[in-house]
């Protein structure tokens, strides 16, 4: 597959998961108010609006700017990967979601200096999340497992 493919692949991914998050989050700021809770699926999902200004599990509160560059060198290791590696289409999808997520939250640090939460689950006790944390963590994971497949299919050593 061509560069320019690989990085469109990654490029349309990483639009269509930006767009989500940024969406998702329009409506929770725009019809709940931050602290307040609404079920989604009782027992398991609810929305309750928060404005983090850490990273995951609020750590880091007050590092906007590290949390920044360190979205912008993610974004710029992912191009490169897509760039310069033969991947397949679907394995530069999953870093689109990686660089989708990262770049969601990171226009909310800038614009805002903090990240709208709003996914809360009932059935335990687990941090506040949004749509740009479910694209980055299931991003990894996939591309993390996807390369691995891919790279031991094609005969090389993903050690």
């Amino acid at each position: 597959m061509g560069r320019r493919r690989r990085v469109a692949a990654l490029a349309s991914t990483a639009l269509l998961a930006l767009v989500l998050d940024q969406v998702t989050k329009a409506v929770v700021r725009a019809s709940l108010p931050v602290g307040e809770a609404r079920p989604l699926l009782p027992g398991v999902i609810e929305l309750l609006h928060v404005e983090n200004t850490g990273a995951a599990f609020s750590m880091g509160e007050g590092a906007t700017m590290a949390f920044v560059v360190v979205a912008l060198v993610v974004v710029a290791g992912a191009v490169a990967l897509a760039w310069h590696e033969p991947l397949p289409a679907w394995l530069s999808a999953l870093l689109g979601c990686v660089v989708g997520g990262g770049v969601g939250n990171m226009v909310d640090r800038i614009a805002a200096g903090s990240v709208t939460d709003f996914l809360a689950t009932t059935f335990m006790d687990f941090p506040v999340f949004n749509v740009a944390d479910i694209f980055v963590t299931c991003g990894i994971a996939a591309s993390l497992v996807g390369y691995w497949w891919w790279d031991s299919r094609r005969g090389g050593d993903a050690s």
